[in-house]
This record gives C-alpha cells, structure tokens and sequence, in this order.
C-alpha cells in the first residue's frame, strides 16, 4: 500500500471511530508500528488528527483537510475523475471550474485542448493553465481561502456577468439528501454561483466525498446536472444519486 493510501486509510478509520491504535493500524494495513507512527506523526503535524500515547484520535476542531494533504489522497482516482470529466467538455466550451484536488485533474487534463476558454476562482488552477496557446483564461478574483480559492461578493458580482456552457465544482460532501456540502459557507455562495451561470452543472467527486454532508449547503442536487465518481462508490449510493435524477458517471 502506498504512503497516500495509508494516510487516507487511517484518516477515514479516525473519523470513523474517533480514535485509532498503532497495533491495530498495522496489522490491518500489512506495516510496521513504526510506519504507522511515522504516518500519525505526519498527519498530526499537519493537524488532521491528535497523537496520543499508542495512538491518535481525532481533531476535534472540524477543520477541514489542508488542500496540500488533500492533493495527496486518492491521486488515482481524481485523475481518472479528471479525464472522464474533459471527455464531456465540447470544443470552443466556456468552462467554469471552481477549486478543488479533483478540478484540479479536470485542468490538468485540459492542457493540450485548444479553443476553449476556462473561468475560474482557483489560484492553482489559473497558475496550472497560464502559458497554454489553446485555452483563454479568465481568473475571478475574491477572498482568498486556504482552498486556493478566491470567494464573495466580488466573485459573484463578476461571475455574474459571465454565461458558462459547463461548470465543473468539486464538494466535500455529496448525499441526495443534502446535496452538495463544502466547508465553508462563502466558498459555498461562490460555488453556487458558478453553478447558476452554467447551462450544465457538473460535480467531479471521488468516492469518499459520497454519503458525507459537510457544514455548509452549496446547492440541492437539482442544481445539478451530472457528477462523476470512481468505482469505489458504493452501488446503492450511485443508485441513490441516479435516482434524484442526476447522470451519473463511475469510472
């Protein structure tokens, strides 16, 4: 297994569980103890969870993973996501794409494309396709957040002024229930606006973010059109989706 999934293995059992073991961590993920504390150190030092003596449990401040541990996680996944989400975007498209690790694949995958112009609230990913001959880039300025997001009022007042053919946002939580959750209620409100400008809304997910609400709403899943996932999502929560009436692609 490797460092990536280790640490994603044991951030999920944290938040699972609230507290995990060294022993028991290794024996289930076929390491060593001294592996895993070097992975508790690391996440802790990252403030993803607390070491305690034998073990770590979890960070009681809620906060959301840091975007450069983010990147780390699930990497095959998003950029298989990132892939299958290009594939649905037209040539000459007006594409809007919010921030996130996943969207950030969606970029990434979108370099060599030609005639298609990128609006975007994301630092990074403004700085992934800056210096690309084929794709027009406009940035949207704001607030910035931890996310490398730009977010608020500003944001939305020049989104507003914009007519997307497709919006691509990344979620921290996704259920049929609650929709679409971030952390951040003004990261929220700018996602939202992005979505409404957009004839085709489309949420890039990897399969932990299913099941899972987050602090603030960014839009029921009837302001969505498609999200695609990977194979790891559970069938019933795929059908669960399909069923709210959203396309749903796993790849």
């Amino acid at each position: 297994m490797r460092k990536a999934e280790r640490l994603s293995s044991i951030l999920d059992q944290v938040g699972e569980r609230g507290r995990v073991d060294v022993t028991e961590l290794a024996a289930s993920l076929g390491v060593s103890g001294a592996t895993i504390r070097r992975d508790l150190q690391s996440l802790s030092r990252n403030q993803l969870l607390v070491r305690t003596h034998g073990g770590a449990t979890a960070n009681a401040s809620g906060d959301e993973v840091p975007t450069r541990v983010k990147a780390a996680l699930h990497q095959r996944e998003k950029r298989t996501i990132g892939r299958a989400a290009a594939a649905l975007i037209e040539d000459g498209a007006v594409v809007g794409m919010t921030g996130g690790t996943t969207v950030l694949e969606l970029a990434r995958a979108l370099s060599e494309r030609r005639g298609i112009t990128v609006v975007t609230n994301a630092i990074n990913i403004a700085a992934e396709l800056t210096g690309h001959a084929g794709i027009r880039l406009v940035v949207v300025g704001g607030i910035a957040r931890p996310s490398y997001e730009l977010v608020g009022p500003a944001a939305e007042a020049m989104l507003s002024n914009y007519h997307l053919d497709v919006a691509f946002i990344g979620v921290d939580g996704l259920t049929p229930e609650e929709g679409c959750t971030t952390y951040d209620e003004m990261e929220a409100q700018t996602d939202l606006a992005f979505l409404s400008r957009a004839r085709r809304s489309v949420v890039v997910a990897d399969s932990t973010k299913l099941g899972r609400v987050t602090f603030a709403r960014i839009s029921l899943l009837s302001g969505v059109t498609d999200i695609v996932t990977d194979r790891g999502a559970l069938p019933e929560q795929l059908a669960a989706l399909r069923q709210a009436g959203v396309q749903v692609t796993a790849v």
